[in-house]
């Protein structure tokens, strides 16, 4: 348990913090790690963190608004 909490604590919290507000956000996640765990190749986690980062970036300089 401990170790689980170690590495996932940030997206433990952020499932708390989503699936507080909306189901349809964790289930949204829920896929997406399905989806990274049954693809044998990382290319499909790389380019989700590129457009996270992407999208992220966007909202912190005020284009996703």
């Amino acid at each position: 348990g401990t170790l689980c909490a170690g590495c996932c604590w940030a997206l433990m919290a952020m499932l708390f913090v989503l699936g507080v507000m909306n189901l349809w956000w964790v289930a949204l996640i829920a896929a997406i790690v399905f989806v990274e765990k049954v693809l044998p190749f990382q290319s499909f986690s790389r380019l989700l963190g590129l457009g996270l980062a992407g999208w992220g970036a966007a909202l912190t300089v005020g284009l996703g608004h």
